[in-house]
């Protein structure tokens, strides 16, 4: 066996199986003219070497690049003269894809990365095009009479590292000429890929030749399953036999699965098949009903082809409570029988692979999601609780710590300290998921979850390349899509997250509240406001009542020149939430964008819109207002007694000489660090994601007699008076 780098040109024909199926004699007839007046020649005039053909494609070596790229440019300006007199379903067109990477060389076969990506490729090209990866771009562009067109970095399918990706254009007229900005092209399309090495020691080029319309990709929903049980405390274990199966489709890689958000939309709602198939982008769809009664379980299920309404296949599992692994994996494999899917060995072992052998861990996990799900305070805290029990039932549950990780993280970047103080969430988010690594290195979800708090400290690079590595595990994953769009926003990469967002669109149409801001705000600095105003609404509609969902609505309605309406949203989300609907808090709660424009952006619309810079609209006159050196001689080593807004209730802040202080009120207790900063006072402590929260102090000149000062930030408006 031996190692080298080299290139690799790999093929294949679009609508093979269905061109067979219509017309095998004539199909084969003209795919072999193809490929000895076409093909062959071509190979042999840029000194290919054929390593193996493929029924409907061809794996080839060559030993350069450049004539890697020549070969496929001259199929493919040949092919496109072909087949004239042929319908378009019935003519022959070839997808081609090149790379340059390391291969392993055993006897006369080559296999590796290399060849992978350059299987990938083939995937990207559109029927009678070509794609390559950016080595073999920088080693042929303008040395081969083409044009290229830049795809940006795209993530392949079990590549762990994006991949630079471009396509060749092959109009004479383009020769030479390279686009930088172009639009990724559908993922359903097949190509002719070319791997080519670093170290051009040999090198091979792989081709297809297809019918015109690649098929699509088999896509389903799997709606939530019934319980039958007669007890809605059940409702746990039916969710998670839906949820299962969900995830075991989801490893399929021929297979499009819809994430869990969307499909549950349609629970307990009367549903008509069609309309679901449509509205998700589907053509079948999954039903069942699960029924547990003692140590019994009982589950139906049947896929449905949505178009026709036909059932392809139904079944009934009957089981001992015991065997609910057992009977998921047999429910799987046979829907993927039923798919006309063949898995390979990987996806074989994945979906006989338990989660935990532990089933009292087990239902506590179902009990855990079912509780954190709900986003809301006094489950998470239930939902922590009953992590805990999965986790030290079966220390290595992966999913649990996985499950566990996710929901801390969401706690977190809530704010919610009556579920966890921010410190301690913090720790244990990053513990949970470094565990659930360590335990299953494949899974995609602790990834996305370190990749947002990464990118919340301020390690952009690092959380980047954390987010790429939650897609490359899970690229149909509609929470690793959003992990990247959400890191690449904060990051400053706008246009890679608008393609996160459209990505895992495409997985779940009915993207979270909380998925739906990320995406507003995307589009927002992209000043693409139709779009940030249609997620922004979805955001607020999806979390009524509440002001953190109301007011953003405002930035893309200013955007749009709409400031009445941008006004009235400021309003509501006032009259929500109060204390923390202010610029103080967008300040400090967006304050990890790296670029400080983005953020500015964001507070000067808002301030057009009418949000009061402090809480409950705090507004002190700056002729009253105090300097650095007034602030410290007034508070270091002093006890501050006074109130705070609303209801005036007495506060207590501590603060000593070395800055160590303390806050007390009715609502609120809390150690911290004071400072004085730029003629501001700052207090820093585990909340706020540990930056330092500041704000202005004021002289109190009215009423008469009361404290006499004011100081205001984003969490509080104290009026205090200072005691030795």
């Amino acid at each position: 066996m031996e190692r080298r780098l080299t290139a690799i040109l790999d093929s294949d024909v679009v609508g093979y199986s269905r061109l067979m199926g219509e017309d095998e004699g004539g199909t084969l007839a003209r795919l072999k003219a193809c490929r000895r007046e076409v093909v062959d020649p071509a190979i042999e005039e840029f000194h290919g070497r054929i390593i193996k053909l493929m029924g409907d494609g061809a794996l080839v070596e060559f030993a350069s690049v450049v004539d890697a790229v020549q070969c496929a440019a001259v199929i493919q300006r040949k092919m496109a003269g072909r087949d004239q007199g042929v319908s378009e379903t019935r003519r022959i067109q070839f997808r081609v894809g090149v790379n340059l990477g390391d291969i392993i060389v055993e006897g006369d076969d080559i296999y590796g990365d290399g060849v992978n990506i350059a299987a990938r490729l083939q995937g990207l090209a559109q029927p009678g095009g070509i794609c390559i990866s950016g080595t073999a771009f920088d080693h042929a562009v303008h040395k081969a009479d083409v044009g290229f067109s830049a795809l940006g970095e795209q993530h392949l399918k079990n590549i762990a590292d994006p991949v630079r990706v471009y396509r060749v254009l092959l109009d004479p007229s383009q020769a030479g000429k390279v686009v930088t900005a172009a639009r990724r092209p559908g993922r359903r399309a097949m190509i002719l890929a070319t791997v080519a090495a670093l170290l051009i020691t040999g090198a091979a080029i792989v081709f297809a030749w297809q019918g015109a319309f690649a098929p699509q990709r088999l896509s389903v929903a799997v709606l939530p399953f019934v319980n039958l049980s007669g007890d809605p405390d059940q409702d746990y274990f039916t969710d998670g036999i839906t949820d299962n199966l969900i995830t075991d489709l989801a490893k399929l890689s021929d297979l499009d699965v819809i994430a869990r958000n969307s499909v549950f939309a349609y629970k307990g709602k009367a549903r008509v098949l069609l309309d679901i198939g449509r509205d998700l982008g589907v053509r079948f769809v999954i039903e069942g009903s699960a029924q547990r009664t003692g140590e019994k379980i009982r589950v139906n299920a049947q896929l449905i082809d949505v178009a026709s309404g036909d059932h392809l296949w139904a079944n009934r599992f009957d089981r001992a409570a015991g065997s609910v692994f057992t009977l998921q994996d047999e429910m799987s494999r046979q829907i993927a029988e039923a798919l006309g899917l063949e898995l390979t060995q990987s996806e074989t072992e994945q979906l006989a692979r338990p989660p935990t052998a532990n089933l009292e861990a087990y239902d506590y996990y179902l009990r855990a999601e079912q509780a954190a799900r709900t986003g809301r305070r006094s489950r998470m805290l239930e939902a922590l609780a009953l992590f805990d029990k999965a986790e030290a039932l079966d220390p290595g549950f992966a999913d649990a710590f996985a499950a566990d990780a996710r929901a801390t993280a969401y706690v977190w970047r809530s704010a919610y300290d009556d579920v966890l103080q921010s410190a301690l969430a913090r720790k244990r988010a990053y513990d949970k998921a470094s565990r659930a690594l360590a335990l299953d290195p494949d899974l995609s979800s602790p990834y996305a979850v370190l990749a947002v708090m990464q990118v919340v400290d301020r390690r952009y690079e690092q959380a980047i390349a954390t987010a790429q590595q939650a897609v490359s595990l899970g690229s149909a994953d509609a929470e690793a899509q959003m992990a990247v769009a959400y890191v690449q926003l904060f990051s400053g990469n706008h246009a890679e997250a608008a393609v996160a967002v459209e990505t895992a669109l495409r997985y779940d149409p009915n993207l979270s509240a909380v998925d739906r801001l990320t995406a507003g705000l995307v589009f927002y600095l992209l000043r693409d406001n139709t779009k940030s105003i249609d997620n922004f609404e979805r955001a607020r509609d999806g979390s009524p009542g509440n002001g953190d969902f109301a007011t953003p609505l405002a930035l893309a309605y200013v955007g749009a020149g709409r400031i009445n309406d941008a006004r009235e949203v400021v309003a509501d989300g006032l009259r929500l939430f109060p204390r923390s609907d202010c610029l103080a808090g967008w300040r400090l709660s967006l304050g990890h964008f790296r670029n400080e424009r983005d953020l500015a952006s964001i507070l000067d619309a808002l301030r057009e819109a009418g949000l009061p810079e402090w809480p409950f609209g705090f507004k002190g006159d700056e002729r009253d207002r105090l300097n650095g050196d007034e602030i410290a001689s007034i508070v270091v080593g002093k006890l501050l007694r006074g109130k705070t807004e609303p209801s005036g209730s007495p506060a207590l802040m501590q603060i000593e000489l070395d800055g160590k202080a303390a806050f007390r009120s009715m609502t609120q207790m809390m150690t911290e660090r004071v400072f004085v900063k730029r003629d501001m006072l700052c207090e820093q402590s585990e909340n706020a994601f540990g930056q330092a929260d500041c704000g202005p102090v004021y002289r109190r000149t009215e009423p008469p007699g009361e404290t006499g000062y004011t100081y205001a930030n984003s969490s509080k408006v104290f009026h205090f008076s200072p005691t030795e």
